[in-house]
C-alpha cells in the first residue's frame, strides 16, 4: 500500500503540482481513506519528502567513455523533453512551489543537484581536465538551463543546443569530443 500511495503521489505531484494536490486527492485516486494514507505517511510533508526521495536517483554506472556519458546526458534530456508528461525538474518545481524556506525540501533538492554536479566532476576527473569542479558546474547549468528553456518554449531541441555548448566547453578544456559515440548520434 505504501508503494501505491507513493506511485500515485509521484504522478499527481509531478503532473499537477504539490500545492494543487491534497492528501484527499491522493487517497481518492487510490480508493483509500485519508486515515489509511496517514497510517503510512503521518503528514503531507512526509509524503512530499518521500516523493522527492523516490525521485532522487543516481546516474547509472556505465562502461562508456566519460565524454560519451557526459554528452549522452543531453540526448536523454531531449528524449525526456519530447515525452508528453515532461514538467521539468521535480526538485526545482518543489522548491519553486513550496518556497526556499521549506528546509527539508530545499535540502533534498540541493543534495540532488549536487549529486549530479559531482557525477559530472567525477567523469571530468577521469578526463584529466584542468578545472573539473568549475566545468562540472557549467555542465550542470547547461542541463538546468535547457530544462527551463524547454519548459518555456516546449522545444526539445533546447537539449541539443545545450549539448553543442557542452561540446564546446569540453573541447576548450582539451577533451577530444569529435569521435565520441554521443557526438555522432546527434
Amino acid at each position: 500500500m505504501k508503494e501505491r500511495i507513493l506511485e500515485t503521489a509521484d504522478r499527481l505531484f509531478y503532473l499537477r503540482g504539490i500545492r494543487a494536490v491534497g492528501v484527499d486527492t491522493v487517497a481518492a485516486e487510490i480508493g483509500i481513506s485519508k486515515r489509511t494514507l496517514y497510517n503510512h505517511f503521518p503528514s503531507k510533508n512526509e509524503l512530499i519528502r518521500a516523493y522527492l526521495e523516490r525521485r532522487f536517483t543516481k546516474a547509472p554506472a556505465s562502461d562508456k567513455p566519460p565524454v560519451d556519458q557526459i554528452l549522452g546526458t543531453f540526448d536523454r534530456l531531449e528524449r525526456g523533453f519530447a515525452s508528453k508528461g515532461f514538467r521539468g525538474c521535480p526538485f526545482v518545481n518543489a522548491v519553486a512551489e513550496l518556497g526556499a524556506e521549506d528546509r527539508a525540501v530545499k535540502k533534498i533538492a540541493i543534495a540532488f543537484k549536487e549529486s549530479r554536479r559531482l557525477w559530472f566532476r567525477d567523469l571530468l576527473l577521469r578526463l584529466d581536465v584542468a578545472d573539473p569542479e568549475g566545468l562540472a558546474t557549467q555542465l550542470t547549468l547547461l542541463v538546468d538551463g535547457s530544462i527551463a528553456q524547454d519548459l518555456v518554449r516546449d522545444d526539445p531541441s533546447m537539449a541539443r543546443a545545450a549539448k553543442q555548448a557542452a561540446t564546446v566547453l569540453l573541447a576548450n578544456a582539451g577533451v577530444e569530443v569529435g569521435g565520441s559515440d554521443a557526438e555522432t548520434k546527434s
